[in-house]
């Protein structure tokens, strides 16, 4: 599978994922320096991300996930006294809170797709307790240090993160009981594995219970070129009633798109970084990208169950 750059050059898979691990490898070597330097006084000290990343989550300039200005897309996703985590909440470039979804219970088994720092892992395995596990994948070493380093400062003892891609996971068959991730999904290239992993690993009965960014309308093609849109989990999303036919494809039922928030001018807009007009295809600008994508994407739980 191929997509075009704004050079109009072919973008293999590989190059699309090496993109995405890019800007999430900047994001967790942020947050990793972050932890590393003693705290600054200077408040006009805010560093660019490497590589130029562009980091949904408002620490990516160091600050307090409880304290800093809210993302459009992954800002307010969490009720601070039900997450204790301050360095993963820190860390998280969500679109939602499927932890919340998932409607955990003792004792489960929870699979984490793309867990990034781990704050969704934590909160599962706080969750599932001692008697169940959190394992979390993610295909980026540095986002795995990240996550365990959180782990330990949380203290948490019944969570695993494994290095690997959400296409291949590294469970057995019918091992878990849920399966999660957090604006994830819509990055791969190959969602059709990823579905068909996640049937796989999850034991009968077991729950699929998503949040990511859909499309509500056909992204026009120019756009879903735009490498920096795949990477800030735009260009890759799918239409909504595609992602109920995939679910259902892989062997789920009862597969559904409920959208939690459609993105206006103004979200789009606040979203600059991703619409840098250098990276836009010759002839589009900036203000023609945000109208061709405004109503046209949203966060949104997905869910589906694997037949008993």
């Amino acid at each position: 599978m191929t997509s075009t750059s704004t050079t109009g050059t072919l973008m293999t898979d590989e190059q699309v994922r090496a993109a995405v691990q890019a800007r999430y490898a900047a994001a967790a070597r942020d947050q990793l320096a972050v932890a590393e330097e003693p705290a600054s006084t200077d408040s006009t000290d805010n560093t660019d991300n490497a590589d130029g990343a562009a980091c949904c989550a408002p620490s990516c300039c160091g600050e307090s996930a409880k304290t800093a200005p809210i993302d459009p897309i992954s800002g307010g996703l969490y009720d601070p006294a039900d997450t204790p985590f301050d360095a993963a909440l820190a860390a998280s470039l969500g679109c939602g809170n499927p932890t919340a979804l998932a409607e955990l219970s003792p004792g489960e088994d929870v699979l984490d797709l793309g867990s990034g720092g781990g704050l969704d892992v934590l909160l599962s395995a706080r969750r599932v307790g001692p008697e169940g596990t959190a394992y979390g994948l993610d295909m980026t070493p540095e986002m795995l240090a990240l996550a365990q380093r959180n782990q330990a400062e949380a203290g948490i003892t019944n969570a695993e993160f494994m290095l690997g891609t959400i296409e291949s996971v590294p469970l057995p068959d019918a091992s878990v009981d849920v399966v999660i991730s957090n604006c994830v999904i819509n990055l791969s290239t190959d969602k059709d594995a990823v579905l068909r992993e996640a049937f796989r690993v999850l034991r009968p009965g077991g729950r699929f219970a998503v949040a990511d960014i859909v499309a509500l309308r056909e992204i026009p093609a120019e756009l879903r070129s735009v490498v920096a849109l795949w990477t800030g989990c735009i260009s890759g999303s799918l239409l909504d009633r595609d992602y109920v036919a995939k679910l259902t494809a892989a062997g789920f039922v009862d597969a559904s798109v409920e959208v939690t928030r459609s993105y206006d001018r103004d979200d789009l807009e606040a979203l600059g970084d991703q619409l840098d007009p250098t990276g836009l295809p010759d002839g589009l600008g900036f203000a023609e990208a945000v109208s061709s994508l405004e109503g046209a994407v949203a966060s949104a739980f997905v869910r589906a169950v694997k037949p008993a």
